[in-house]
Order: C-alpha cells, then structure tokens, then sequence
C-alpha cells in the first residue's frame, strides 16, 4: 500500500463503507457471487496502487475501476467460450428469509437483481451489460462509462439503449405482487408434494419454461434441462417431488422462491415469474459444486398475508 499509518486505516475503513455497494455492482455484472467477491477484492489491491490525492470521488472512482474489472472478467469468457452459453445456465441466488422484510425494498430488489433479468443479461455482449447496469442500476453516467468501454458517451449510451431494449423484450412477464408469486408458488409446491398432476397444470402457464442448471457432472433426468410448455414442466415436477417434500419459502434475489434442504445443506434452489396468478418461468439451481456454500436461511417460513 502506499499509504501508511494512519492514511492506510482511514483508506481501508472507506473502501469498507462502499463495499456493498461494489459487491452489488460486481454481482450484476457477472451473476456469480464467488466471481463478484473476487472482483472486490481486485479493486481493493488496485486502489492500494493509486496515490490517495489522487482520487477526487473515491465511490465513483470505485464503482468504475470495479465495472472495469468484471468486464475484463466477462470478455475474457466470451473469448474461452466456444459455443454461446448454455441455455440452461442459472445465476448464483442470494437467499434470505422471508420475515422482517420492508415490502418495498424487497420490490426493489426483485426488480432489480432477479434471476429472470440475470438470466436475460446473460445473452448481452461485456460492453452493452456494463453499459446497463452502471447507467441504469446505479445512475453512473455515460461519460464516466465511455472511457471504460473506449467509446464516445453518445455510443455508450446506444450500447444501454440496446441492452435495455433486449431485456425488456426477452425477459417473461411477471406480477410484481409478492403475495400473488407466493400464492403460485406455494400452490406448484402442494400440488407437486401430493402428485397432483391437474393442480400442477392449473397453477402453470401453456407455455411456461423451465431451465434447469445441474452442472457439467450430473447427468440423466437430474441433469440440466430446458423444458417449454406446462405438460412437460408438470412431468418434470412430479419426478422430483422428493425435493418439493423438503421445499421451504424463503426470499431468492428479492423475490419469493422454494429451497430444498437436505441433511442441513442446500439441494436446490427454485424462483419463478408469475403472472395473472399462474406461472410463466422457472429457475432451478441444483449444481452441487455451486450449492455446496449455499446456506439456507436461519429463520422458519413466515411472512404476513
């Protein structure tokens, strides 16, 4: 570090106070947690590089040297990867319980870091991403984030434009009312835990989708799949009603979804998009690697009605 003493504590004491907004950043920008903790850590070491008189807005400063780096990060996949992403790939959930929880920050959150809209992201290029989550989730303006993309702030602006129009086209529709997703979820969890096939079609959109993210190792009927259409999601349901057995409600990315716990860890995880009651979409995490330091929250399913 190039600060000393007392210079290095008050350094390290702010870049404690932003880094929960960079571990959101960095999450949005790469739906992996464990990715996202790296990237923090990265712009910690790089801010140990930069003389402290240097910097005029160490937040701004931050969240920019941060996006650099998760868009490094991103380029550097789309450059390994031979073959575009496989559509059954699930972002990492942030769980957390039900109660206690401000209705309006849990819309908030739904909105803004649901797996749904992490799914979509996942099909934007490294710069029209960066460009949309900084502009669009964290107000960063354009002729900050021009020279991270070494493009003009009109271009950039093009690039979130196109990024916002392809979410908004491509992500499901949902009801942003948390009682009514839980009503449909809590109904796909009864009807799957008692075998009933006709309830399960009833609570499930005809063109409902499912993605399943297995991992690379688990093969046959647990392994990843991308199923459309209710009477094959349904199918589908009632293989693994064990799971449902165990399901509990808590909060996934700010939004109501079901964990599976078994022997105390982590199983699956599922959240959904919703709409007029019945459900368009499912998200299923059951990648054993990536559950593994997944804990579930402490606290029993409740919430108000």
């Amino acid at each position: 570090m190039r600060a000393v003493g007392g210079d290095a504590e008050r350094l390290a004491r702010s870049f404690e106070e932003h880094r929960a907004h960079l571990r959101a950043v960095a999450y949005r920008m790469l739906g992996s947690l464990a990715e996202a903790e790296d990237a923090v850590q990265e712009a910690w070491l790089r801010l140990g590089r930069v003389e402290p008189g240097e910097i005029d807005n160490l937040g701004g400063w931050l969240t920019t040297v941060t996006g650099r780096i998760c868009l490094d990060l991103l380029r550097s996949r789309t450059a390994r990867r031979e073959q575009p992403m496989d559509d059954t790939f699930v972002p990492d959930p942030v769980l957390r319980p039900l109660s206690r929880v401000d209705p309006e920050q849990e819309a908030l959150e739904a909105d803004s870091v649901g797996i749904a809209l992490l799914v979509v992201m996942e099909t934007l290029n490294p710069d029209e991403r960066l460009a949309f989550v900084l502009h669009d989730m964290f107000a960063v303006p354009f002729d900050d984030i021009a020279p991270v993309v070494e493009r003009t702030p009109a271009a950039t602006r093009q690039l979130a434009g196109r990024a916002r129009r392809r979410v908004r086209d491509s992500a499901p529709p949902s009801d942003p009312d948390a009682a009514r997703q839980r009503q449909a979820l809590d109904a796909f969890r009864a009807a799957a835990r008692t075998g009933d096939f006709e309830a399960l079609l009833a609570v499930l959109h005809p063109d409902v989708v499912l993605r399943a993210d297995a991992g690379a190792l688990v093969r046959g009927v647990a392994g990843s799949k991308r199923l459309r259409g209710a009477q094959r999601v349904a199918e589908s349901a009632m293989l693994f009603s064990r799971y449902n057995a165990t399901a509990r409600m808590v909060l996934v990315n700010g939004a109501p979804g079901l964990v599976s716990v078994v022997d105390g860890r982590v199983g699956s995880v599922l959240t959904a998009t919703v709409h007029d009651g019945r459900i368009t979409a499912l998200y299923i995490l059951a990648d054993p690697d990536r559950l593994e330091g997944l804990l579930p929250p402490d606290e029993e399913e409740s919430w108000d009605e």
